[in-house]
């Protein structure tokens, strides 16, 4: 017996860091006031399927199914189809929406560290805000998400309505310019000789390819040098970097958020600023999270090709941090506060789950051992534990409406009431 390959179970203090690590995620996404949403995780095909959904790549790893109405199905590969089908569905929404989601979603595709086949999403999204300022606070909340989880990143980030302009500005045809988007996005991972090649097999002129290596050997070009280089200055794509580029100036963001002129993304619904995040000391290649501005797909869901929808959005990828974080200390996992210990029969027992109750109701974490071991083992498990308290419950202390606390750090023993306890356990 054995799981499906690239499915993982997690329990204990793995699963303790990984809700940790989702609890400092909604922290931050509430801080923003985003509200939580629930998607499905079952989808009409022709949704995941559609033109407007994830790209071709993307499609060839989606997990598809029947159901016993013989409907074709599919499993969600993102949470960004199933929003835009939210806001579809829900024409009356008040505009701008934020919503964030934490949930699982399915990808048939190669399995390798930080990329599984069942894995969890986090995602913020706004929709109803045109302006740079979308990009920009998502930029800020990224750079929180990270502060706050000790991880030090750089952002990249670029406009594919830009990239698409300088490509057109050096012949690339238009019906060549997203293959020819998605070849330069790998640069980092395959290497300018292998870009190349795959450019010459997409059938581009050899005159077109050698300026798009013109651009590639530039050294770490600068937007208003590509710009300049292409002569587009003053085309929306442009514009739309330039706007972005001075808010992140006077947000202070420009030490971790770095424009990279070839970043595209995979998916194809992308129309304007896109955005990748890295390990900023290059230890984890794979991207920690990405996202970007996708204005056309709500309208399209609707079947109203001439109204946008002004949607901007950020992912997070839970598996990509746990890799990142696998080796540190847990001590930051919540432990009980303290362990109740009945010694007795079943009238001792149902007190201590009584008392154990009422340290709950008030707050206080608590677990009850009623194992039945010998005091000696039940002590040593809780000291094994880090567990700071252990309240003995014998019959004398049942008899008399008391507990005998004990601290486990100085080993030392109070008989003390209920309320004492309470008042010890919280201070």
């Amino acid at each position: 017996m054995q799981n499906v390959k690239g499915t993982y179970d997690y329990i204990g203090k793995e699963q303790a860091i990984r809700k940790d690590v989702q609890a400092t995620l909604q922290e931050v996404f509430e801080l923003y006031d985003f509200d939580e949403m629930n998607t499905t995780i079952l989808n009409e095909l022709d949704l995941l399927s559609s033109k407007y959904a994830g790209g071709d790549e993307i499609l060839k790893e989606m997990y598809q199914l029947t159901d016993q109405g013989n409907r074709s199905l599919g499993l969600r590969y993102d949470l960004t189809i199933p929003f835009a089908k939210v806001i579809a569905l829900n024409p009356g929404i008040e505009l701008p929406f934020k919503r964030y989601e934490i949930g699982k979603v399915f990808r048939d595709g190669p399995v390798k560290r930080g990329r599984l086949r069942e894995f969890i999403q986090c995602d913020v999204d706004v929709v109803g805000v045109q302006g740079p300022e979308a990009e920009s606070e998502l930029m800020q909340l990224a750079t929180e998400v990270f502060k706050r989880l000790e991880i030090p990143i750089v952002l990249r980030w670029n406009n594919r309505r830009f990239l698409g302009e300088v490509l057109e500005s050096i012949g690339i045809p238009s019906e060549k310019k997203l293959t020819t988007m998605l070849t330069l996005d790998k640069i980092e991972k395959i290497g300018k000789v292998e870009v190349e090649k795959e450019l010459e097999s997409k059938g581009l002129d050899p005159r077109t390819i050698g300026q798009i290596i013109e651009l590639i050997d530039m050294d770490n070009p600068t937007f208003e040098q590509i710009a300049c280089k292409c002569g587009v200055q003053e085309l929306l794509g442009a514009i739309e970097v330039m706007a972005l580029q001075d808010l992140i100036r006077r947000l202070g963001l420009d030490q971790i958020c770095k424009f990279d002129p070839f970043l595209s993304r995979g998916l194809s619904f992308y129309t304007g600023t896109v955005y990748e995040i890295f390990d900023a000391s290059n230890t984890f290649t794979s991207s920690l999270g990405g996202g970007g501005r996708y204005d056309a797909i709500i309208g399209q869901l609707v079947g109203r090709d001439d109204i946008q929808y002004p949607t901007v959005g950020i992912s997070f990828g839970m598996e990509s941090i746990m890799e990142m974080i696998s080796n540190r200390s847990i001590q930051q996992i919540q432990k009980p506060s303290v362990v109740v210990i009945p010694i007795g029969d079943n009238t001792i027992i149902a007190e201590a789950l009584k008392v154990s109750a009422e340290l709950r109701n008030s707050g206080i974490r608590t677990r009850i051992d009623t194992g039945k071991r010998k005091l000696k083992k039940s002590l040593a498990s809780a000291s094994s534990k880090s567990i700071a308290y252990v309240i003995l419950i014998g019959e004398n202390e049942a008899a008399a409406g008391n507990l005998r606390l004990k601290d486990m750090n100085k080993m030392t023993e109070t008989v003390v009431s209920l309320n004492e306890a309470k008042i010890l356990l919280q201070s």
